[in-house]
């Protein structure tokens, strides 16, 4: 497959872009910044682009198969999220091409928690509110946007580099978590889920998740 992937620079991106070329996919990776590519592997094609801006979506999705976006905002930018993701629905709607979101998990249900998600819970971390807000935003939009043909993985509540073991448990809208209460997975097996909808997908216009295995 042709892959452009949105944030290739960032923790996420980087994961996904090898992952996408361990699998033998053609990469190109965005991002706004040359500086910030240091480090992405020689096979890749570096692209600048904004991801907020429709043209440069539209131009660097045009004759790809897939689009992946892992971008997230700076600190104190949180709001910037839906809307750069409104602009990347509209290129890509576009072009027809499929795109793949790697979105939050503060929309997910808790279990047990009488239909309250994961940001409503009253233990959530005050100084994630800001990101887990925009992520809920970021979610609607996509579910407001008919023409575009997208999937939006939410992680679990932990989401860190570890260990690439190629397993994990798939959901839906309810927050996954293991027999003690954890909810959890490695970006790398992160990865993993998001290759496996691009190759294989079941997810269009909806919002799936996963964890640990």
């Amino acid at each position: 497959m042709r892959i452009t992937v949105f944030g290739a620079a960032g923790e996420v991106g980087r994961r996904v872009v090898a992952e996408a070329l361990a699998r033998g996919h053609e990469v190109t990776a965005v991002v706004r910044n040359p500086e910030r590519a240091t480090g992405l592997p020689a096979e890749v094609e570096v692209r600048a682009g904004d991801a907020a801006k429709v043209d440069d979506v539209e131009s660097l999705s045009a004759g790809q198969d897939l689009v992946i976006t892992a971008t997230r905002p700076a600190p104190g930018r949180e709001a910037d999220l839906p809307e750069t993701t409104a602009a990347i629905l509209a290129g890509v709607a576009r072009t027809g091409v499929r795109l793949l979101v790697v979105g939050g998990a503060s929309t997910l249900l808790v279990p047990g928690a009488e239909g309250m998600t994961l940001h409503e819970m009253p233990d959530f971390p005050a100084e994630l509110r800001p990101i887990a807000q925009a992520c809920a935003e970021q979610l609607a939009v996509c579910r407001a946007a008919p023409t575009a043909n997208w999937s939006y993985l939410s992680p679990p509540a932990e989401l860190l580099p570890g260990e690439r073991t190629g397993d994990y448990r798939l959901g839906g809208d309810e927050l996954l978590s293991d027999p003690d209460g954890v909810s959890r997975i490695s970006m790398e097996d992160f990865a993993v889920a998001l290759l496996d909808e691009a190759e294989r997908p079941v997810h269009g216009g909806a919002r799936f998740t996963v964890a640990a295995a």
